[in-house]
């Protein structure tokens, strides 16, 4: 079996370096040349814009403090000049803490309305168009039995081939 194996393997790797090729140039002529396309689609962006009335609340610092401090001195005046004798510091005293009360409460009601402001507010939306755009020309060819496809700019009459045969 080993004198018949060494043989073989020695007449297999020989036969590729027997081998020969030729190459050569043809050309062939085309059946069918026809446009090609691609749909393409685009989007164009655009903004929506519209005015809207939102709520703002008006009261600056939300606690009524100059409203109680105007109350409170008022209520002290007032207080001070209703009592008499020993009883005048404690009509002051009430007089002031009733003012910063009212004073509070007055200012806080006022205030404290919800007002509305303007805002201007946008949204981005897009317009998409579809379109098909030209992208070359399919010629096809036929040469011994098979079809040669080959794609370019401008429609073609004949198509080049390099051909190398090994045998």
């Amino acid at each position: 079996m080993k004198k018949i194996f060494i043989p073989a393997l020695v007449i297999m790797i020989s036969i590729p370096l027997l081998a020969e090729t030729i190459s050569f140039s043809d050309s062939v002529r085309v059946i069918k040349s026809s446009p090609q396309y691609r749909t393409v689609t685009t989007r164009t962006p655009y903004q929506e814009c519209w005015n809207e009335q939102v709520p703002v609340n008006s009261n600056n610092n939300g606690s009524g403090t100059i409203g109680a401090l105007i109350g409170g001195v008022a209520g002290g005046i007032l207080g001070h000049q209703v009592g008499g004798g020993s009883g005048k510091t404690a009509a002051t005293v009430g007089g002031a803490i009733i003012g910063t009360l009212v004073g509070k409460n007055l200012s806080g009601n006022q205030n404290s309305g919800t007002t509305y402001q303007t805002q201007r507010k946008c949204v981005t939306k897009y317009n998409e168009k579809t379109s098909d755009r030209f992208i070359g020309y399919k010629n096809i060819a036929n040469y011994k039995g098979r079809t040669i496809v080959k794609y370019s700019d401008r429609p073609l009459r004949r198509i080049r081939l390099n051909i190398t045969a090994v045998y």
